[in-house]
C-alpha cells in the first residue's frame, strides 16, 4: 500500500475514549484516509469528528448509520477497513455488516462468545475477507502473555486479576480470557486442590476458565486497563503485571492491524498472530 492509495478507514464508536484515539492516529497516518465516523451517542451526531477527538477539523461528520458509511467505504479505490470500539451488545452485527459489504473489520470491542467468533470466522472465510479480532492492542500485553506461557512450565498454580474502569460493560475482560486460554492450551491442569473450599459469598473466588484457571475482575473509576498473572509455588510468588496509563499506547497496535488486515482473507484472533 502506498501513500497514493491510502487505506480508507471507518471508525465505529468514534466518540468514545478509544474511538477518539483511533481518529487521531488514523488522521496522522500518511497511508490511511478517514472516510467515516459512526457513533450512537446523539450528543455528537453531525459534529466534526476531528473536533470531538481534539485534533482539529477533519470534515468528517459523526453519523449513527453504520451501513450507509460502509457503502461509502466500498466506493473507494481500495478495500476499506472498519475499526470497531463499540459495545458487546452490537459488535457481532457490526462485524457481519462490514464483512457483508467487503469492508475488513479490526475489532477491539470484547465480549464476543466462542460461538459468535466461530460464526464470524466462517462468514469471513466464505467472503474471503480479512478480519482481525484483537482483545488487546498493546505490545506490552503480548509480551506479558508470552512470559506467562514460559512461566507455566515451572508453576502449577496461577490466577489472573484484571482491573478496568467502571464503564467497561463486560467481565472478565477479553484480554484476561485470552490469557487464560493461552495458558489452558498447554496440556496441563492448574491449581490442584489442597483443601475443600467453601465460598461464603458466591463468586468470591472468581470465575473458572478451562483447566481450572481462576479469573478475578475489578471495576473502579480511576483505572484504565491493568492485568496481573500471579504464579505461586512453595516459598515463592511470581507476578507478571501490565499497566496502561494512557490509551495512546494501543495505537501502534491499531495502525499495524489496519495495515495487516488488508492482506488477510480470513479471521485472525489475537495481536500476537500478526506481529
Amino acid at each position: 500500500m502506498t501513500v497514493e492509495t491510502p487505506i480508507p478507514v471507518v471508525v465505529n464508536g468514534a466518540a468514545g475514549k478509544m474511538g477518539r484515539e483511533v481518529i487521531k492516529a488514523v488522521a496522522q497516518a500518511e497511508d490511511m484516509m478517514l472516510v467515516g465516523a459512526v457513533d450512537k451517542n446523539p450528543n455528537y451526531r453531525g459534529q466534526d469528528v476531528g473536533e470531538v477527538a481534539g485534533c482539529g477539523p477533519l470534515e468528517v461528520p459523526i453519523l449513527d448509520d453504520l451501513e450507509s458509511i460502509l457503502v461509502v467505504a466500498t466506493q473507494e479505490q481500495v478495500q476499506g477497513v472498519m475499526v470497531d470500539f463499540t459495545h458487546p451488545d452490537g459488535v457481532y452485527d457490526n462485524v457481519r455488516s462490514a464483512i457483508a459489504y467487503g469492508v475488513r473489520p479490526v475489532v477491539g470491542t470484547t465480549g464476543l462468545s466462542d460461538k459468535q467468533l466461530q460464526e464470524l470466522a466462517e462468514f469471513a472465510d466464505k467472503a474471503s475477507t480479512g478480519c482481525l479480532i484483537i482483545p488487546n492492542f498493546s505490545i506490552g500485553m503480548v509480551l506479558l502473555q508470552q512470559a506467562a506461557i514460559q512461566a507455566s512450565q515451572y508453576f502449577d498454580h496461577v490466577e489472573i486479576i484484571e482491573l478496568h474502569h467502571n464503564q467497561k460493560a463486560d467481565a472478565p475482560s477479553g484480554t484476561a480470557i485470552k490469557t487464560a486460554q493461552m495458558l489452558s492450551g498447554l496440556g496441563k491442569t492448574y491449581n490442584p486442590p489442597s483443601v475443600q473450599e467453601t465460598e461464603n459469598i458466591a463468586g468470591s473466588r472468581g470465575g473458572v476458565v478451562a483447566d481450572n484457571i481462576r479469573v478475578h475482575s475489578v471495576r473502579l473509576p480511576g483505572l484504565i486497563a491493568h492485568q496481573e498473572v500471579i504464579f505461586g509455588a512453595q516459598g515463592q510468588i511470581y507476578t507478571l503485571r501490565h499497566d496502561t496509563s494512557d490509551r495512546s499506547c494501543y495505537m501502534a497496535g491499531v495502525l499495524l492491524s489496519i495495515r495487516k488486515v488488508t492482506e488477510l482473507k480470513s479471521l485472525v484472533y489475537g495481536l500476537e498472530k500478526i506481529l
